[in-house]
């Protein structure tokens, strides 16, 4: 039985993947977020029959699924954003979670009776937005750049006040009160957890160079991780900011280069990783809400699902009253915005209608006690707020922003503008250089400028690189030759394959298309 049931998990897990790879290639063809999917292809995959109850121990369930989640953003996300924008960041991450958790952690006390500090819990667990799904449609639209930067920075801020938050309503409603020695903890909670998120990037640092370039330093990335999520819950301290702030601190230290190779590998390994932990959260999801409804009497399915639909309103509506708010308030005073530009009512209504929940609601929800208070109606009310969110307005934001008319964002100036810097960067390196190999490198470059004005440069610019990528083609196939033919070892053929990989990514996307078009 036992055997039966882990294989039956397997193949849930096997057939919501395969399902996950198809409604992926879907998304990227449609307006719709594949997190929406995802939700409701979890809960499809949970219904069939002979799908078992999966029960994840709390501590388990929030390492696993938020902490390389967490990491992986916080590695991408500039500091310098961080310090424009902290104005609006602190609007949404801070205000908007605390008020959101106001508000829910009322109706959880007022309407279904639970403990005011159950009641924050449950504030908590569904305050937070998860700003993945939504920037994936922002990207096709005309808002500022600093204002999808506020979107991100958002979903990683406001993951660490409602988590301190969460901590500190699950430790107060499981001791009884606040004592003495619960104050401490919550106190130290976050400046610990960035202290021991700095220490951890410290110690990294020394052993990450005898590791790189190996599956094995992939695995030290993911364990380190991990290692430092778990020693900061030990510690009680704020595991959220100990990850982003070890993340922050590996992606902007100058002594932690990394080398082309090892990223390029590194962010293949993580971006597929985060993936499917995201397909295996909404799959538990799906069979922990099953057993939930299950073990619930008609009268007491009613009352929660009544609970539920209060708790998911609470939510959609704090968060979109309290945007309006601050962006009129922000367009009126600059003190509030600071270097930020004033966004239009309109892009405010987008980004107040961008608050679906996600990983995080998800993972605290597991994480609760199997003797909390109501935990039934609590994980059931987070759930309900996961699916109504990301089903409802995931499907929504896409026609919203063309009903405001702000769907005509078009980034190719930036990039083209970066790319101008770029070049100008190369030159100004080479320019003291002397001698015919000088003057070669210094030619290529000037190339490469004048083909970015467009024009006959652009022309003969893009059937250099078609010829480069048809030179190449013909260096695999001869290199498979010399491989069938036994000519060259296989150690030999996957590091001259790994050269010509690297030479035709030096070539760019452009090279790509223009032999495909030829």
């Amino acid at each position: 039985m036992r055997w039966r049931t882990v294989m039956t998990f397997f193949e849930s897990l096997v057939a919501l993947l395969l399902l996950a790879v198809v409604l992926l290639q879907v998304a990227r063809r449609t307006w719709i977020p594949y997190p929406t999917m995802l939700a409701t292809a979890g809960v499809i995959v949970a219904l069939v029959p002979g799908t078992p109850a999966i029960g994840l121990e709390g501590h388990t369930a929030l390492a696993l699924f938020i902490a390389p989640v967490l990491l992986d953003a916080a590695f991408d996300f500039p500091l310098a954003a961080i310090r424009k924008l902290w104005r609006p960041l602190v609007a949404l991450a801070v205000v908007a979670v605390l008020l959101t958790t106001a508000v829910v952690a009322w109706i959880g006390w007022a309407f279904a009776g639970l403990p005011l500090a159950a009641a924050i819990t449950l504030g908590a667990i569904v305050a937070p937005p998860d700003a993945a799904a939504a920037t994936t449609v922002l990207r096709s639209a005309a808002l500022p750049r600093k204002t999808v930067q506020v979107l991100t920075g958002e979903s990683l801020l406001n993951d660490a006040t409602a988590l301190l938050l969460f901590s500190a309503a699950l430790a107060v409603q499981s001791n009884g009160g606040i004592d003495g020695s619960v104050a401490l903890q919550l106190g130290l909670a976050a400046p610990g957890g960035i202290a021991l998120g700095l220490a951890m990037a410290w110690l990294f640092r020394f052993i990450i160079p005898y590791t790189r370039g190996s599956f094995g330093g992939n695995l030290l990335e993911f364990v380190n991780t991990f290692v430092a999520w778990l020693l900061a819950e030990r510690l009680g301290l704020s595991a959220v900011l100990c990850v982003v702030t070890m993340a922050m601190f590996i992606a902007n230290s100058p002594r932690m280069k990394i080398d082309a190779r090892n990223r390029v590998q590194s962010f293949a390994v993580w971006g597929v990783a985060v993936f499917v932990l995201n397909v295996v959260a909404f799959l538990v999801m799906g069979m922990q809400a099953r057993a939930i409804i299950g073990g619930m009497d008609p009268a007491r399915l009613r009352e929660a699902a009544g609970v539920a639909a209060m708790v998911v309103a609470g939510v959609v509506v704090t968060r979109l009253a309290w945007v309006l708010v601050y962006n009129r308030l922000a367009a009126r005073f600059a003190l509030l915005r600071g270097d930020a530009e004033p966004a239009s009512l309109a892009q405010g209504v987008v980004v107040g209608w961008c608050g679906m929940r996600g990983l995080v609601t998800l993972a605290t929800a597991f994480a609760l006690p199997s003797d909390f208070p109501q935990r039934d109606l609590i994980t059931l009310s987070a759930f309900a707020v996961v699916l109504a969110t990301l089903v409802v307005q995931g499907l929504t934001l896409t026609p919203l922003i063309r009903l405001l008319g702000l769907d005509s964002g078009d980034d190719s100036q930036e990039h083209q503008a970066a790319e101008r810097a770029l070049t100008g960067a190369a030159l100004a390196a080479v320019a003291g250089a002397k001698g015919r190999v000088a003057d070669e490198v210094r030619r290529q470059f000037e190339i490469d400028r004048a083909a970015l004005d467009g024009g006959e440069a652009c022309g003969d610019f893009n059937e250099r690189r078609r010829l480069k990528l048809e030179a190449i083609s013909a260096q695999r196939e001869r290199l498979r030759q010399l491989r069938d033919d036994d000519a060259i070892g296989e150690e030999a053929f996957e590091r001259l394959q790994e050269e010509l990989d690297w030479r035709e990514l030096a070539i760019g996307p452009a090279g790509q298309r223009a032999i495909e078009e030829g």
